[in-house]
């Protein structure tokens, strides 16, 4: 019972993590007919990126680890998958999504919307976001398939 809630709650973190990444790409489609509030959703998009989509994938990453300790080895090959796409994919997000998404704004309150700096910077911090989708779902292939590598 106790692993079956450990997962729950995993599943959970997922749900949350991966669900409020896809919105960011949604609040991004909404706000390019209504540029006068795209400050407003970047502030949002980082806010929840920043509190309640890593957090998650912090708490993926504890959870997880836990499960792989308490029910299965920590070499099966498939977690090992798993752990090195999560090591690409936080990486990925601290070194380059983050600050991308912080310059954004940044260069937004500085040039305005339509500058080319703005589209620029914009267009990089698109790019990086669905390209960490890759690992994502690597991520989830691994865990919903578990295959025999």
């Amino acid at each position: 019972m106790a692993f079956s809630l450990l997962k729950l709650l995993h599943i959970l973190f997922a749900i949350t993590a991966v669900g409020s990444n896809i919105t960011y790409g949604v609040w991004q489609g909404l706000v390019v007919n209504s540029p006068e509030h795209e400050a407003f959703v970047l502030r949002g998009i980082k806010l929840l990126d920043d509190r309640v989509a890593n957090p998650a994938y912090g708490l993926l990453l504890v959870t997880g680890l836990i499960m792989a300790f308490w029910h299965w080895s920590i070499t099966t090959h498939w977690i090992v998958a798993a752990i090195v796409l999560y090591v690409v994919l936080i990486g990925v997000a601290v070194a380059f999504y983050s600050p991308a998404l912080t310059e954004q704004a940044r260069v937004l309150d500085r040039d305005g919307h339509d500058s080319a700096a703005y589209r620029a910077v914009s267009r990089r911090a698109t790019v990086i976001g669905i390209g960490l989708f890759l690992p994502v779902l690597g991520i989830l292939f691994m865990m919903v398939v578990k295959p025999a590598l």
